[in-house]
Formats: C-alpha cells, sequence, structure tokens
C-alpha cells in the first residue's frame, strides 16, 4: 500500500491529510526525520517558505529529503511548497534554500499580499472539469524549463507544473474541497 508522508512543520499540512483520507488514502505527518521511513512520496505543503526553510534544518529533516527527492522520490509541493521545490526563487532570504527538483524559477508572494488573495477556475490538462484554486500570497513561476510541463496557467503564467514525479502549485488545492489534484499525484507514485 502507497504510503504518503506529509511535511507537517507549519503550515496548510491538515488539509492535505484531510484530501487524502477522502480518497482512501493514509497519509502521515513528517516531523523527524525517522517519520521519512517507508514514506512512498512526500506534499510539501502550503505555509510561509522561510519559517518551512529554517524548521527543515532544526528538526534534522533537510538533508534526509534532499536525499530522497534527489533519489527520485514523487513529491507535490504547494504555495510554499513550489518554492522549497523549486530551482530559482526570487524574493526569499538570502540564506533560503530550496531543494531545487523541479526546473522552475519562482517570486515568492508574486501576486501580492494577504488581501491580493483570489480564487479562480482553471482548465487543467487530463482534468474534464475545471479546478477551482485557491491562491493565498502565490507564488509567481517566471521561468519553466525544458523537462517541466505545465499543466494549468491564470492569467498567462504557469501555476501547475510537473517535471517527472513532481507537481507545484502556486495555489491551495487542499483548501479546496476537491481531490482530483491529489488523486492525480497518487498516480506518479
Amino acid at each position: 500500500m502507497t504510503r504518503i508522508g506529509v511535511l507537517a512543520l507549519q503550515g496548510a499540512f491538515r488539509a492535505h491529510l484531510d484530501a487524502f483520507a477522502e480518497l482512501g488514502v493514509r497519509a502521515h505527518e513528517v516531523r523527524l526525520p525517522h517519520d521519512l521511513d517507508g514514506v512512498d512520496a512526500l506534499v510539501l505543503p502550503g505555509g510561509e517558505s522561510t519559517t518551512m526553510s529554517k524548521l527543515l534544518d532544526t528538526s534534522g529533516l533537510r538533508d534526509p529529503i534532499a536525499k530522497r527527492l534527489a533519489d527520485g522520490m514523487p513529491a507535490f509541493g504547494t504555495c510554499a511548497g513550489m518554492i522549497l521545490l523549486a530551482t530559482e526563487v526570487t524574493d526569499g532570504r538570502p540564506d533560503q534554500q530550496s531543494f531545487a527538483v523541479i526546473d522552475i524559477g519562482v517570486r515568492r508572494n508574486g501576486y501580492g499580499r494577504q488581501v491580493d488573495s483570489f480564487e479562480a477556475d482553471l482548465a487543467v490538462t487530463g482534468l474534464d472539469a475545471p479546478f477551482h484554486a485557491i491562491f493565498i500570497r502565490a507564488p509567481v513561476v517566471t521561468r519553466v524549463g525544458d523537462g517541466a510541463t505545465v499543466l494549468a496557467s491564470h492569467d498567462g503564467s504557469p501555476v501547475l507544473v510537473q517535471q517527472g514525479p513532481v507537481f507545484v502549485s502556486s495555489f491551495h488545492p487542499e483548501l479546496s474541497r476537491d481531490a482530483r489534484l491529489h488523486q492525480r499525484f497518487l498516480q506518479e507514485v
């Protein structure tokens, strides 16, 4: 049986756990290195990327996650998770590190501040109906490398991108009460 881990250091991790439960998949919280044991795939949730980056270091998770990702572990990064997985991050702290496993550039809070949050229905490649997306202080994709595939855009900007077993979204699919993107991610595991 597939075992999904959800990084549970900060942010919207509980909503991801609920989305997988709706699909009948048991997901568990990853807070310490031993929580990665037996994990087949990892979700990096939305939250505050600089805080999450610091907590990856203090929890001892950065190196074990980096190794697993380098070995090809599937990952799904939403909002801050997208920032943590991108190869280039603009407007981050100088000491902020990413895992650099999907060839995209992102700009933190590219859509604006909290008051600029919005919702939009997106046409997503492979889905038969629009996906209602919730954008909260979302990153903007500034560059998409040759190996990455854009699965959805909003106003001409990529907001859902895949490269191999790695998915990232600028928005929060876990808050939409629509588990289709979680289901799609499971197909890569």
